[in-house]
């Protein structure tokens, strides 16, 4: 199986943080969500995938090329969408379609002009009178619009109302429809993850805490719900962490490790990454 990228032993060492042997694999034609709290090295680690930002250690590749060896060519096949509009505020999007012409060889003017309206964008109105949604839906339609196979997000749902980020989630979802055509998205809004991710990753602390299929995650963890004094009797290498309440214990646990007896509900991606971050697990 062809991968999309592969990340292995990135390395980046700032003053006040560290990113510490990043290992990512995405195979081909599907779609994974990178998730973790804020500062825990998601940005950093786009940031040395896509060559913004130079390594201490490890490499980067995406379509089997080295991040920094990737020409105007290959770049051109990496389509990057961030939290805020890149287009000059002034510009409508019939004239953003004759800049981008003039910059990506393979700028297809038709598929561009045809999603913005689809998307309901006015032509005559300047990205200025845009909405946040209304700017994001204009930044994925020109992350797509010029041959790009593998398309990178950074936190680019953050603020949205829900119906806004549904209409992106399909996009997301259509744009994979092509097997060769990958996504690789960060974002701390884990229930759109769970919705469209064939795969999951968990930073923590500059960490990789897990990267796997959707479905290795729902098998691997759970939630149980217990008294005190049930609780003391699971062996605690079964746990990866527990809350106590005033009659009971919650605990994020390793599902396959909880022998019979015992209830144990659906994990979200939000216990998970709460059990890890908030009750200090690292």
């Amino acid at each position: 199986m062809e991968n999309a990228i592969e990340i292995k032993g990135l390395c980046k060492n700032w003053p006040s943080f560290r990113l510490k042997n990043v290992d990512i694999t995405l195979p081909k034609g599907y779609i994974m969500g990178f998730i973790g709290a804020n500062g825990a090295g998601k940005s950093t680690t786009i940031s040395l995938l896509t060559g913004r930002a130079k390594a201490d250690g490890g490499s980067c590749k995406i379509d089997g090329v080295p991040a920094e060896a990737l020409s105007p060519r290959q770049k051109e096949d990496i389509g990057l969408v961030l939290d805020e509009c890149p287009f000059p505020e002034t510009l409508n999007y019939k004239e953003i379609d004759k800049f981008m012409k003039n910059i990506y060889s393979r700028w297809d003017s038709a598929k561009f002009l045809a999603d913005c309206t689809a998307f309901g964008l006015n032509p005559k109105q300047p990205v200025s009178k845009y909405s946040k949604g209304m700017k994001m839906k204009l930044s994925i339609a020109a992350a797509t619009c010029h041959g790009a196979k593998t398309l990178i997000l950074d936190e680019a749902t953050s603020g949205l109302d829900p119906v806004i980020r549904d209409e992106i989630l399909d996009m997301l979802l259509d744009f994979v429809q092509d097997e060769e055509n990958s996504v690789f998205m960060s974002s701390h809004i884990t229930s759109d993850l769970e919705k469209v991710c064939d795969y999951i990753t968990f930073i923590n602390n500059g960490r990789i805490v897990f990267s796997m299929t959707k479905d290795e995650v729902d098998t691997t963890y759970g939630m149980l719900r217990c008294s005190a004094e049930e609780f003391e009797k699971i062996d605690k290498s079964r746990i990866v962490h527990s809350r106590k309440n005033a009659y009971s214990v919650d605990a994020l646990v390793y599902k396959n490790k909880i022998g019979p007896g015992h209830i144990v509900d659906k994990a979200s991606l939000e216990d998970i990454m709460l059990y890890y971050v908030k009750e200090g697990k690292h």
